[in-house]
Order: C-alpha cells, then structure tokens, then sequence
C-alpha cells in the first residue's frame, strides 16, 4: 500500500487550508498513493479560537474534504474541529474517500507542558479503525502516543497500520520525545506506523506567535519492527512510502509480544 504524509504548515482560516490539502492531494495522487494523510488542525492551526472554526461532520469544510478525496480517488484523512457539548470542540480526525467514512475523536487531550487541551476541548472515547481495500488502519492523534494501549488496541482490532496525525509542540527535547515514542509505538504493537505532524512554521516563513503546538515536523514511517525507513525534516514536504503488509506477520512471528501479554490495560492479567 502506497501512502503519502503531507506535512503542512495550516494558518487560521479553514478556507485557505481546504486549497492546500487539495493541492497536495492532487500531488499525492499523481504518485499513485491510496492513501494521503494531512496533520492534526488541518482546518485550522493551533493558537486559532477553536469555537468559531468548528463544524459539525457535514458542514461546508468536511463536506469539501469528501469533494477532494472524490476527484482525486484517494482515501483522505486529515484533521479539524467539531462542535461538543458546554461550548467546547472535538479534535477531530476525518477520513473520507473510496469505501472510506469515519471520525476519531482524540481521546487523549494535550493537558501537559503548561498547554491544557482540555479547557477548550471534549476528550472523545472511542477507539476507530478504518478498512482501505481490506487493510485495516488505526486512527490516533498527536497527544495519544504517549499511551500505547491505544495502539495494542489498533492491532487486537487488526489493523497493521497506525496513522498518527499530529501538531507537535516544540521546547527542549521535544523533537526527542516524538522519534522516541513514534518509534516505541511501532514496536509495542508490531505494526506500521505513519505519523504526520504540522511543519515548523519557522520554516514555512511564518514563525509561530504563540506558545501553541503549532507542530516541529520530522513526519515519518517507521516499521513493524520500531525501525525508521522513511522521514523528513523540519520544513513542508510530503513523503511517499510504501508500505509491506505482510512484514507485520513476519515480525508478530519473531517478537510476538501481543500474543506473549499478560496485563492487562487495567493492569490485571490479561484474558485468553
């Protein structure tokens, strides 16, 4: 399976961003990719008043998401705000395209590092998964990698692929965290993982004027065995990759520490 990870760096208007995600899903589909996966805040960046923006799953911005994914015969996942109850938003991931129509909403919010999500925004409780020409793929965004159960989660629904959409907060050893953990998540669930992030805006030429997580980059795939095979820098780019499925078999076979469990996430003995 051929995938692409646009990183992007969005502003704060979602109509300027739509025309953006269909350029690079046009460029996406000239490489032959089945799947084009944008950032988390696709519809509008970080740092944005995320009420306003937000848009229930058959508005006008996800309605033209669904447009783009139609006319370029791509899967399309990519990031935006729905409205939530008591005034707050859902981070939201859209996928839409062939055989494709669902949502995540992030169920772990970015409460850490003096930035608290969860002022703003409704934690979702769902795990989603999404089949694309019978593969099966888990959705997860930014915050959650930190907790890999939702990623064992992704593989005992059997997916063999996680996308991870992200808006990555830059400081001191954060670039670190996010090699460390994409790569721990990998391993820990003997699956692909596609992790996306929003580009440094510094290099994009528009240095970020917040303490918002307006994302540092370094998007990358990385194996079933935690190893990187493909990745970017700081500044826009898009990667193109494809993926071997049947790697994930081979290496569940050599390291099967999903079958070899014995906790559970609640922390007792994990059932048969």
């Amino acid at each position: 399976m051929r995938i692409a990870l646009s990183q992007i760096t969005t502003g704060p208007r979602p109509d300027q961003n739509l025309g953006l995600l269909r350029e690079e899903a046009l460029r996406a589909a000239e490489a032959n990719a089945r799947v084009v996966v944008f950032p988390e805040a696709s519809m509008a960046c970080f740092g944005t008043p995320l009420g306003p923006v937000a848009e229930p799953l058959d508005g006008p911005w996800a309605t033209a998401v669904r447009q783009i994914a139609k006319d370029t015969g791509l899967v399309v996942v990519a990031g935006m705000f729905t409205p939530a109850p008591d005034g707050k938003v859902a981070n939201t991931l859209l996928a839409t395209g062939p055989g494709v129509e669902a949502s995540y909403d992030k169920i772990h919010l970015y409460d850490a590092f003096g930035f608290a999500e969860s002022d703003t925004v409704a934690p979702g409780s769902q795990v989603v998964t999404i089949d694309v020409g019978g593969t099966r793929i888990g959705l997860a965004t930014c915050y959650d990698v930190r907790f890999p159960e939702l990623f064992r989660a992704h593989a005992d629904a059997g997916a063999v692929v996680s996308l991870l959409l992200a808006s990555w907060g830059a400081g001191p050893g954060k670039r670190e965290q996010w090699e460390l953990l994409t790569r721990a998540r990998a391993l820990d669930a003997t699956l692909w993982l596609a992790a996306v992030g929003q580009a440094d805006p510094a290099a994009s030429g528009t240095p970020a004027t917040s303490k918002a997580p307006t994302g540092i980059g370094y998007s990358a795939v990385i194996g079933p065995d935690g190893t990187v095979r493909q990745s970017l820098e700081d500044a826009p780019g898009m990667l193109l990759a494809d993926l071997d499925l049947d790697e994930v078999d081979s290496v569940r076979r050599a390291i099967p520490v999903l079958a070899n469990r014995r906790l559970s996430p609640a922390g007792g003995p994990a059932s048969d």
